[in-house]
């Protein structure tokens, strides 16, 4: 996405496009490991250094409501970030916390009345388990 289509995704979400919110995102676009807040903050300052860790955390927060940017969820550790861009899933690693991308397959929506009268914003599949780092090796048994 380039800078035009930044400013364009912000403007067509209510969102100014101010130099620090358009770093976040221009960030998280260009990177696809999914940070954390953290991680941001210290990658947008070391291009710009006006970016306080408050307002990363404010954008961070805007970003998400507006629907440009999910929050992944990762018990026990810092939260993630992910610039939405094509629809897909995520792994977690129970172990070392990656969080890595998984391809897209369609949820199925809940049997209607099933949510009372709460209003479905979005599905998806976090998928957890080990990573192919840490998933223990099984031994090759050689027959004798």
């Amino acid at each position: 996405m380039d800078a035009e289509a930044i400013k364009r995704s912000l403007d067509r979400c209510g969102l100014r496009c101010t130099p620090q919110r358009y770093a976040v995102m221009a960030f998280l676009m260009q990177h696809k490991e999914h940070p954390t807040a953290a991680e941001i903050l210290e990658a947008v300052n070391r291009v710009d250094p006006r970016s306080s860790r408050a307002t990363t955390y404010n954008n961070l927060r805007d970003l998400v409501k507006a629907g440009l940017v999910r929050e992944v969820a990762v018990e026990g550790r810092a939260a993630r970030f992910d610039a939405k861009g094509l629809r897909h899933h995520h792994f977690i690693c129970d172990r070392c916390g990656n969080v890595e991308d998984i391809e897209w397959c369609d949820v199925p929506r809940p049997a209607s009345g099933s949510l009372g009268k709460r209003i479905l914003r979005e599905c998806e599949l976090i998928f957890r388990g080990l990573c192919t780092k840490c998933a223990p090796r099984r031994a090759s048994r050689q027959v004798s």
